[in-house]
Order: C-alpha cells, then structure tokens, then sequence
C-alpha cells in the first residue's frame, strides 16, 4: 500500500516559515513491541517528515491537537484515519518548531496515556556538527555481532559500511555515501554480491545493485541513530537502529 502524505498547513498554525534544509524521513513503527510507537520519542528537524508504519493490531495515529487523524491515509486528505488492522503506512510532515503528541484512539489518550508519542521538532540548526571525528567504528550495544564503519573523506562527503546480515542469516556488506547536512547525512545505499575468498575472487563477478536508503542522525560525539528504507527483500523495511560509537581514529577529538 502506498503510504499517504499529510502536510500541517497553516490552516491548523503548523505554517513552513522560511527555507529549510534537504527534508528526511523518519520511521516511527505502530504496535511493533505491543502497546507502543516505537520511538516514542523522537526529534526531528523542521520540514521533516514522519512515516508511521503499522507493524500489527487495529491502531490509527492521531494529533493531540487534532491537526491530523491517519490511518489508511489522513483525513482531510483523500485518506481515512479510522481504526485499521491493515498493514498501512500514512506520511505527515512536521513544518513548525514545537512539540506535538500523538496517540491511537483504540489504546491511548491525548493527554500522555496508554499508547502515546511526542515529536520534537527543532530548527534548521542543528546542536551538532558533523566533523571528521565521526570516523571510526559504530554499533548498537544490544545487537552486538554487527554494526557500521564511517568514514569522512572530504569536508562534506562521508562513506559508510554496514557489516550485517539479511533475514535468512546470509553475510551482507552494504555500502553507502551521503553530504553532511549539519547533524545528518542521508546516503543511498548499494549491496555487494558475487563476491569469493582468494583465489577464487572475480572482479568481474561483483554485482552492486540499489538498495535502498540511509538517514544518519547524530545527537554527539558518541551517539547516532540509522533509519533505512530499502527495496531489498530479503531485509526487514522500514526500520530503525540506535548506534554508539565504538572506535574512534587516533588523534582526532570530537568536541
């Protein structure tokens, strides 16, 4: 199902004042751990938007403020924000500094219980800046066993890999690159196959086919967060990763 995309217009005081820098998309998954949106909290950057994906249950998101109501698709814009079972995704897009609650009618309330979120939305400014400290080795300590190597090149252009594996077990290698833009950078990702141990390797044989995409977000020196959205389907989509660092290159501060 294609997702549906809500904007907060002025109409409901969520105006778009001024440019803003290159829009991401973040992932908030609905019922996947119960209960719950995960994440429940979440920050974003004005002119962002946010993906809420029902993983399982009868769930709709809808604004504390009543700004929007979605579900399969948002009311008000061609969609319906009803209670649904259905594996639907609805797109809404944050053009306002503040924070907004949000809830499901069936198991929350718009004043903070049961199944509620917050986003916070901050402005083009980012509290941090992208340096080439960011290099170095990264994972996230309770899915130890795999994890992602950054590296900045240039001052704008960083590349990174993903040593992981697909949901059938396989080893994958996942390669990407992206411009920092502040305290992100969003990489489009290819995946390496065909590839052999010495002697048996053949260059002719590697095949790099698009994968997907990659949002990384840095709140500091020492932690990130990965969101992906990929085609591939041997791999789990949308999905989220909280990373923190695990090597750093000798030499290089990070403040």
């Amino acid at each position: 199902m294609k997702p549906a995309k809500y904007r907060w217009f002025a109409a409901s005081a969520f105006a778009l004042a001024g440019s803003v820098a290159t829009a991401a998309d973040h992932i908030v998954e609905v019922g996947r751990d119960g209960l719950t949106f995960t994440p429940g909290l979440l920050t974003i950057r004005r002119g962002d938007t946010v993906t809420f994906v029902n993983i399982i249950g009868n769930h709709n998101v809808v604004a504390s403020s009543g700004a929007f109501r979605c579900a399969n698709g948002c009311d008000g814009a061609g969609g319906n924000g009803n209670l649904s079972v259905d594996l639907w995704r609805a797109t809404v897009q944050f053009d306002r500094v503040g924070t907004f609650g949000y809830y499901c009618q069936a198991h929350g309330d718009p004043d903070g219980g049961g199944m509620y979120g917050s986003i916070t939305v901050v402005d083009d400014a980012p509290a941090f800046a992208i340096t080439p400290a960011i290099t170095g080795n990264w994972y996230d300590p309770a899915q130890n066993g795999h994890g992602f190597q950054l590296e900045m090149i240039s001052p704008t252009l960083v590349t990174a890999f993903w040593f992981t594996f697909d949901n059938a077990g396989n080893p994958a290698w996942l390669v990407g690159s992206g411009t920092v833009d502040g305290d992100r950078i969003v990489m489009a990702v290819n995946r390496s196959t065909g590839g052999r141990f010495p002697p048996n390797f053949d260059a002719a044989a590697i095949v790099n086919r698009p994968w997907g995409t990659w949002t990384l977000t840095f709140g500091g020196c020492d932690a990130g967060r990965v969101e992906w959205v990929t085609s591939d389907p041997s791999f789990t989509t949308p999905g989220v990763l909280s990373l923190k660092r695990l090597t750093q290159i000798q030499g290089v501060g990070c403040l």
